[in-house]
């Protein structure tokens, strides 16, 4: 694939050449001077469309990859989020259970209740 638009690069680039010197030569005559000057025009343009697929991606088109760059950094930057929040629910939710329990072992222990072995044991 580079090796194709390498070459259609190249060729795009001899043309516009070709269309150049054409151009020029339309301009130095007076009478054909308005057609020699959108022809120019149009060399121009041909030349940098050949310069820019000689180019790699990130080079010849920067804002369009920052773009795409953007985008999937994005993507994992709310995935990781995500993630981390569900973390943070689950570790929230454990901390709960522990501190309610916690609380319960401290209310049984007030009241004198130590658990089961203690309601068992009628006689001691």
């Amino acid at each position: 694939m580079r090796i194709l638009k390498g070459l259609a690069a190249s060729l795009l680039w001899i043309l516009a050449g070709v269309l150049g010197l054409v151009a020029l030569l339309l301009c130095v005559t007076l009478i054909l001077l308005p057609l020699g000057i959108p022809l120019l025009m149009l060399s121009r343009r041909l030349m940098g469309t050949a310069v820019r697929l000689m180019l790699p991606k990130e080079v010849a088109h920067p804002v369009r990859e920052t773009k795409k760059g953007l985008r999937s950094r994005r993507k994992k930057a709310v995935s990781a989020a995500d993630d981390a929040a569900s973390r943070g629910r689950k570790a929230g939710r454990t901390a709960a259970k522990r501190s309610s329990k916690a609380a319960g072992a401290v209310a049984d222990r007030a009241q004198g209740k130590r658990g089961w072995k203690r309601r068992l044991n009628v006689f001691g």
